[in-house]
């Protein structure tokens, strides 16, 4: 194999398992085209080893930012050169689900996979993706806002379904990168006060630096008696429980005003129970809602607002390193400590950044 058909791929095995291999660049058939990755980015999904385990190795990769480097000869919306976002998921647009407007649990929302993961050199999409999300990414937008894409229109998509009305207090459990997107965005969907409470200190200070109006150390004291004082002496309207974690949705419950929304933005662990008072839950009037990922309308909404530089997701970028460190960088995100969205590039496009 030259080293022109090589193509770098990180793959899965475990979590002390990430290994870069070299495998053949993928040939594309004629509904399909070859990207050609400039930046990737890690997903906290993805420290998560029940929720993609696979005992052959599964690549990794999904947020992305790349450039098409070859198309088939069925491929007119796009053309060698153009830069873009492609959504490694892409659900049908009639079915029961879609037509009621959960798209990401179309049953064939997950068939659509980039051949091989978008942690690699080259990767290819195929006719869903190029037809039904794939969108150029004009040069005003860096390489490191583009990888936000996938991950940001996930939040904007959980924010449509958690019930803000204009004003309402949103508290966020978790400063990661996802719930600092929480933080962000929920005053474009009329959030007024934006609270976020975060065992880390460091965190605590993004959540700031993103524009959060106040934070909780919920190890300092009692975290309603904080939410309260914070609040007009008020629990939440809205709280977003982004941690996988029950115990976080339990946290959530008791921090939530009557008549609020408790979002859930991540998956508790598989075989473990939440119970609740049947009686309280139902006079209290609280709504629990989730989203399992983003839809194309959601992509194209958060990509308008990137646009017109009314989110800025810089301050949660924290790291860069080149495809050939991806265990150090998957080290790194599993630690969640100083870190929030760690970016890849290909080994020849690194360049210290």
């Amino acid at each position: 194999m030259s080293s022109s058909q090589i193509n770098h791929v990180g793959v899965y095995y475990g979590p002390d398992d990430i290994r870069v291999e070299a495998r053949e660049i993928p040939r594309i058939r004629e509904d399909e085209a070859l990207v050609a990755t400039s930046s990737t980015a890690l997903c906290a999904g993805e420290a998560m080893p029940w929720y993609h385990k696979d005992p052959h190795g599964k690549v990794l990769g999904h947020e992305v930012i790349g450039t098409i480097a070859q198309v088939g000869s069925h491929v007119s919306e796009f053309h060698v050169g153009d830069r873009i976002f492609a959504h490694h998921h892409v659900p049908r647009l009639i079915s029961h689900q879609a037509l009621r407007g959960h798209f990401t649990i179309d049953p064939h929302y997950r068939e659509t996979h980039f051949n091989p993961g978008a942690m690699a050199d080259y990767f290819v999409i195929g006719p869903r993706q190029i037809h039904g999300d794939t969108f150029i990414i004009p040069e005003t937008i860096s390489d490191d806002e583009a990888v936000t894409i996938e991950p940001w229109s996930c939040v904007v998509s959980g924010l449509k379904v958690s019930g803000i009305q204009p004003g309402d207090t949103v508290l966020v459990i978790g400063a990661g990168f996802m719930g600092l997107g929480f933080a962000a965005i929920a005053p474009l969907f009329g959030a007024g006060r934006v609270i976020v409470s975060d065992l880390n200190p460091w965190r605590r200070q993004k959540a700031l630096e993103i524009g959060a109006n106040a934070v909780i150390d919920p190890r300092r004291q009692d975290a309603t008696e904080q939410l309260r004082s914070l609040n007009e002496g008020l629990l939440a309207d809205v709280v977003v429980a982004a941690v996988p974690n029950v115990e976080v949705f339990r946290e959530a419950r008791r921090l939530v005003e009557p008549g609020g929304t408790i979002h859930l933005a991540a998956p508790g662990h598989p075989n473990t129970q939440w119970s609740q008072d049947a009686a309280e839950t139902y006079f209290s009037e609280v709504t629990i809602t989730s989203r399992y990922s983003s839809d194309h309308t959601d992509v194209y909404q958060y990509l308008r607002w990137l646009k017109a530089g009314r989110v800025n997701p810089n301050p949660a970028i924290t790291h860069h390193f080149p495809l050939s460190r991806l265990a150090e960088a998957f080290r790194l995100l599993s630690t969640a400590d100083r870190s929030l969205k760690i970016v890849l590039r290909p080994d020849h496009l690194y360049e210290g950044a």
